[in-house]
């Protein structure tokens, strides 16, 4: 196993008073696409807030590169290079496509320029001036991942990347974190459609009812379709 970039231990989380992760235990390393899979409220997404500190309530350890990053709040942990895009993209309706694209800051060396966004999504270019909420599901999509790329974040949280898109869509998407990772990205995403997670990671952790409850290496993810089916409920 290469060294951990993300440590997480005995993590639980609440919002108000529902506790919704009962000890997760995961790890993502340099270099590595994980994924986590499972039904619909097993947890998943509040995983990602968690590590972002975007929950009300958090106990037990998150590491970063070898630090403690539990008890900060969220724009420190942005500020330690990890960039979360959610589910529902973010994309702010009264700026256009360069405005969003510019607004978050450069938290470190090594982001991307926009040209090298524009190269990444050709799409982007062409509706620069278009206001953000103009855009089509997939294009927003490509907007929301171009925007973290430019904060210089090295680990990269993604929720649900391909929910609702055009099967093309998905596959440009897919090509795109394959070049991520090439480049030297880390990724931990949510997602749903597990023959996606397939194409693109090294591991996936299943959870249930906010736990982890199996990892499963991606070449054994074929011998495990029916154990995975029965996780997911499929």
């Amino acid at each position: 196993m290469r060294e951990a970039l993300l440590q997480v231990t005995g993590l639980n989380a609440w919002y108000g008073e529902s506790h919704i992760l009962h000890g997760v235990d995961l790890q993502v390393c340099k270099g590595e696409v994980v994924t986590l899979l499972g039904r619909n409220g097993a947890g998943k997404t509040t995983t990602l807030k968690s590590v972002m500190g975007m929950v009300g309530r958090r106990e037990g350890s998150i590491a970063f590169e070898g630090a403690d990053i539990g008890a900060l709040p969220s724009n420190k942990v942005a500020r330690l290079g990890i960039a979360f895009c959610p589910e529902e993209r973010g994309i702010f309706a009264s700026l256009n496509v360069e405005e969003n694209l510019l607004l978050p800051p450069r938290v470190r060396d090594g982001g991307f320029a926009i040209e090298q966004i524009f190269d990444l999504f050709p799409n982007l270019k062409e509706r620069l001036a278009s206001q953000g909420t103009k855009l089509s599901g997939g294009e927003q999509q490509m907007l929301a991942i171009g925007r973290i790329l430019r904060t210089g974040a090295r680990l990269l949280l993604l929720d649900e990347p391909t929910e609702g898109l055009a099967p093309v869509i998905v596959q440009q998407i897919g090509r795109t974190l394959a070049r991520l990772k090439r480049e030297g990205f880390t990724m931990l995403l949510v997602e749903q459609n597990y023959r996606f997670a397939q194409t693109v990671a090294d591991r996936h952790y299943v959870m249930e009812h906010g736990r982890v409850v199996d990892m499963i290496h991606n070449s054994d993810l074929e011998a495990a379709m029916p154990k995975l089916h029965e996780y997911l409920g499929v």
